[in-house]
């Protein structure tokens, strides 16, 4: 009867090793921007971004339109009927920050400046519809600790 000797040497192989450092990289990816705080800063670029495609369709709309500007008659659902041939999608964009955090718009009148007038824990979004100007309905400080949300 033979018996066969298992050939015991210490250490990992290579392919071991490669798994393991495999395994790290992945767990650092997931939680390096957690750790570097860019998730903040990535949440407000995404808003920033947002807004900007809301504005330039308001800026068209008021372009094809002669001047008028959506959402004249101060209602919201006219506001969002108007833009939707500019918007991709078919819900009106959701604002990511704030404690209202959906897309429903505070319809406001006036030329003054914006404020936020206490809506901002049941709206997130802030339409000035005599002017055309659309800010974030929120005066939390934005990733750089010193903006607020509602100057964006």
């Amino acid at each position: 009867m033979r018996h066969y000797v298992r050939n015991c040497r210490g250490g990992f192989s290579l392919m071991e090793l490669m798994i393991v450092v495999m395994i790290i990289g992945i767990i650092a990816t997931i939680a390096m921007p957690k750790l570097l705080g860019t998730t903040q800063e990535a949440t407000d670029n995404g808003l920033r971004q947002t807004l900007s495609v809301i504005r330039g369709a308001i800026d068209t709309y008021s372009a094809e339109n002669e001047g008028a500007l959506p959402g004249a008659d101060g209602l919201e659902a006219t506001l969002k009927t108007q833009l939707q041939p500019y918007l991709r999608g078919k819900e009106f964009p959701i604002c990511s920050v704030g404690p209202a955090a959906n897309n429903e718009i505070n319809m406001v009148g006036g030329t003054g400046p914006v404020s936020i007038d206490g809506t901002e824990a049941t709206k997130s979004w802030l339409y000035k519809y005599e002017t055309g100007d659309f800010h974030v309905n929120c005066d939390d400080l934005s990733s750089d600790e010193v903006t607020t949300y509602e100057k964006f």
